[in-house]
């Protein structure tokens, strides 16, 4: 694995087979947010940068979608073997760069793993059409080419699930890349790209830029006519600014963006398992994930002995350094995060909301803020509508579920929901009501490599996994003929 310790010297960027720096010499500090303390830097890439990138990519291109999709895979399959034989140590990197839970970690890197061998299948399972047109008078040919060269952006919050979610279908595909991973967490990429590398990934076929001054680099290279897919995670926000600028060159974009995740209980539900998974899918990754439940509607009946189990369960989780044994929950990525936590947090209390555990930010080192549930909320308060991206919980009781529904529903996003009852049907009616791209019914956790990713609405374009992952980065060829 790439040696990366906490007295090394700064990363370069990877372009071409080469490490460089950046053309201006710029260099950005990493930081783990654990302690605040620096972990090490890298190269900050800029336009010029990124436009070496993109030609060695261009050059790349025409090999790479020419390999057979067997040898494809196969460099998946060694990659993905690579990554199981080398995940502690890839583990104990994405702690200290990001600050999650060592176990968490782990977790992360069985996900990632995962996606670099189910694609590594798909890649010879790229299928095609034959039929007779419906008038008889031709033949319909349809395969499937790569999309081209292709720009991956990748969030910090999972700095190798999200690079090996993107990057192996576009491989897969017969595409070549160019990663801009997060500046926050570069070494989890460049680990991860350094393996896909000597699992035979040829030189140009990956090529990694990260930046913290990214807007006129990522423009400039979706202004450049070999660069025909954009494939991003992040924020709404950015999200839109980028299908604007795609707009512009009539770029392939999927967009996965931000969520703001309903968790529905019903009074029939197993309230242990509800809680359990309340647990799960508010404080993973200190719930900054897309798919963190943000807001909870509980069934007025059992909404008080809901709430308050669950601020006895997050107020005894363990809170520190991802290496401490036992910790459950570790730092938020930045300050900046948890400023913006504690607003949320401070705004709802002051509209009348009740703090049943947490509701400040930790006295101690490091980017924390204590585990947080709060009650006495109505369906129209503001913290609903937000992302809150940390480790908040707000409770709303409801009576008549078909009147909470459209307050469920009326948010600009739509990407997951959790829904927890004891009756199927009834469960499988909310599912089907709701406005999201995926729901856990009864389910905590919904990603799967196998299974579509992805939302409606103001939470993106398109789907990650499953086969509709490999799709992203093909395009349709028809040939009419006939015999």
């Amino acid at each position: 694995m790439l040696d990366v310790d906490s007295n090394r010297q700064t990363m370069r960027l990877r372009i071409g087979g080469a490490w460089t720096a950046a053309a201006d010499g710029a260099e950005t500090e990493v930081v783990d947010p654990a302690t605040g303390e620096p972990i090490g830097t890298v190269a900050n890439a800029d336009v010029a940068d990124g436009l070496q990138a993109v030609a060695a990519a261009a050059e790349a291109q025409p090999g790479w979608a020419a390999t057979a999709p067997r040898e494809r895979g196969e460099v998946l399959r060694r990659a993905y073997e690579l990554l199981v034989t080398e995940r502690d140590a890839f583990a104990d990197l994405i702690v200290r760069e990001n600050g999650k839970p060592l176990a968490e970690a782990r977790g992360e890197l069985g996900q990632a793993a995962e996606f670099l061998r189910w694609f590594s299948e798909e890649a010879v399972r790229i299928d095609g059409q034959l039929s007779v047109s419906p008038g008889g008078d031709k033949r319909i040919l349809v395969s499937h080419k790569p999309v081209g060269v292709s720009l991956c952006i990748t969030p910090w919050n999972f700095p190798a699930a999200m690079i090996t979610r993107k990057l192996a279908p576009a491989l897969a595909a017969g595409c070549t890349t160019i990663l801009k991973p997060a500046p926050e967490t570069p070494f989890t990429a460049f680990a991860i790209v350094e393996l896909l590398e000597r699992a035979g990934i040829p030189d140009g076929v990956i090529n990694v830029v990260p930046s913290d001054r990214p807007a006129a680099m990522v423009t400039e290279m979706l202004a450049h006519p070999a660069v025909r897919k954009l494939s991003f995670t992040g924020s709404t926000e950015t999200g839109r600014a980028l299908l604007a600028a795609s707009a512009q060159h009539v770029i392939n974009p999927s967009m996965e963006l931000g969520g703001n995740a309903p968790f529905i209980l019903f009074e029939d539900a197993d309230l242990d398992a509800a809680v359990d998974a309340a647990v799960i899918t508010k404080m993973r990754n200190n719930g900054q994930s897309c798919t963190a439940a943000n807001r909870f509607y509980v069934a007025e009946q059992v909404a008080e002995e809901f709430t308050a189990r669950l601020a006895q369960a997050v107020s005894t989780m363990p809170l520190g350094s991802g290496f401490e044994d036992g910790v459950q929950l570790g730092p938020l990525i930045t300050t900046a995060a948890r400023d913006k936590v504690g607003s949320l947090t401070q705004a709802a209390v002051d509209t009348g909301a009740a703090v049943r555990t947490g509701g400040s930010a930790a006295d101690r080192p490091g980017y924390f803020f204590l585990p947080t549930v709060l009650g006495g909320l109505a369906v129209d308060d503001d913290i609903l509508g937000q992302e809150i991206f940390g480790p908040v919980a707000p409770v709303v009781p409801f009576g008549d579920f078909d009147e909470v529904l459209p307050a469920i529903n009326g948010v600009e996003h739509g990407l997951v929901a959790y829904v927890y009852t004891g009756d199927l049907a009834r469960g499988l009616r909310v599912s089907e009501s709701l406005e999201t791209g995926m729901v856990g019914l009864n389910q905590a956790l919904v990603a799967e490599p196998a299974a579509p990713f992805g939302g409606v609405k103001q939470s993106g374009l398109g789907r990650e996994g499953g086969h509709h992952g490999i799709q992203e980065f093909l395009e349709p060829l028809y040939i009419a003929t006939n015999w």
